[in-house]
């Protein structure tokens, strides 16, 4: 049994990867990882970029498509194929856990961030396309895209609800994902144990904004004492931030409206933290691990940060205490001028904008793949 096993055993939290690639699937990684206690795997536009940009697995069948779809199409197909390869490694998970791990996740096209309709076009399209249950379609957590969470709720359809970076946000998921409940109840379904949904909490770009601005607030303090105080705060806010969003969380399934819920079989949507990797060589390599483990949560890592995690993680349910501490960082970082509203704006317009670039990169690497494999 590894620190990965125990993990969930022991803490109630799943681990996933954060990562895909074809040979991951074709060459036996992802199955080894999964022997070491992984549950469910999460991917992304710069995920995908990164490996159809730095693999040759893809030439092949690319070849193939190109000769009748373009581009786009060749890259949802492309992506499909590995997760359907994914999903068939993870589907014994899922069978054994009674759906509520061996997930893998696919995210519409970035470019419908802020397009309800066709985030919902899309989707649908997808679902449909894999026809997995542990399919979890991934939608950005966007003014936009809670309405589209809701509506694919009620359709039985389920949903990794990305790019979460707020309280105030994370709360409006919750909402979506209860409300589309219950409009699935209404529209006649007998149980909801068929949909299930996690809530995708970004933690370590928190720290990497706030962080700059303190660093921006110290350099032009008068005294000594206030860059003291300033300097303290660095590193607090995005553990602080998660730690009251399971709070939220823990909330939101104590209630009567949630019991009746449940009692049809509703799973709780489980937060999930993203962006788990550490940015700032100064913090420890699994601060947003460690620090935030609690039952019914996932943690989605890269692979170094799972390898950092088996050799020398803490096994210490974390993220539901010290939250006395985590109001007063929050206040704290209000009270020197952190605007943590605008900082969860920015960072959702530069989520949203670097999957966009990436799924931009990975389809003018697919046209240019496509001409070098052209026949001379």
């Amino acid at each position: 049994m590894t620190k990965l096993h125990e993990l969930f055993s022991k803490m109630g939290q799943s681990p996933w990867l954060d990562n895909i690639r074809r040979d991951y699937i074709t060459g036996g990684k992802l199955e080894i990882l999964v022997e070491q206690g992984v549950r469910g795997l999460t991917s992304n536009p710069t995920i995908f970029a990164n490996a159809i940009e730095s693999e040759d697995d893809y030439d092949e069948q690319l070849q193939d498509l190109a000769s009748t779809y373009d581009t786009e199409e060749c890259y949802w197909r492309l992506v499909a194929d590995d997760i359907r390869g994914a999903l068939a490694i993870l589907r014994p998970t899922y069978d054994a856990s009674s759906g509520t791990d061996g997930f893998a996740s696919l995210e519409v096209s970035p470019m419908l961030a802020h397009d309800t309709a066709g985030t919902l076009q899309a989707a649908r399209k997808l679902h449909a396309d894999i026809s997995s249950p542990n399919l979890l379609i991934k939608v950005p957590a966007t003014k936009e895209g809670a309405p589209a969470v809701r509506a694919l709720i009620s359709e039985g359809i389920s949903v990794n609800v990305t790019l979460i970076f707020s309280l105030q946000r994370y709360e409006e998921v919750i909402e979506a994902y209860i409300s589309g409940l219950e409009d699935r109840l209404r529209s006649g379904a007998e149980r909801l144990d068929d949909v299930a949904s996690v809530a995708s909490f970004f933690v370590s770009r928190v720290d990497t904004e706030v962080d700059s601005r303190i660093r921006s607030l110290s350099a032009s303090a008068s005294d000594a004492a206030e860059r003291g105080r300033l300097d303290r705060l660095a590193g607090a806010a995005a553990v602080a931030q998660a730690k009251l969003a399971y709070e939220i969380f823990s909330k939101s399934i104590d209630t009567p409206r949630w019991r009746a819920l449940a009692s049809r079989g509703a799973r709780p949507q489980r937060p999930l933290w993203a962006s788990t990797s550490t940015k700032n060589p100064a913090y420890s390599d699994l601060v947003y691990v460690d620090n935030l483990i609690a039952p019914d949560t996932v943690n989605t890592m890269p692979d170094a940060t799972l390898a950092s995690f088996l050799d020398h993680g803490t096994l210490e349910r974390t993220a539901d205490k010290g939250l006395d501490e985590a109001r007063r960082s929050m206040q704290s970082l209000l009270e020197v001028g952190i605007d943590l509203d605008d900082v969860s704006a920015l960072l959702e317009r530069q989520g949203v904008e670097a999957f966009q670039n990436a799924f931009a990169s990975a389809l003018q690497c697919l046209e240019a793949k496509v001409s070098s494999l052209a026949p001379r």
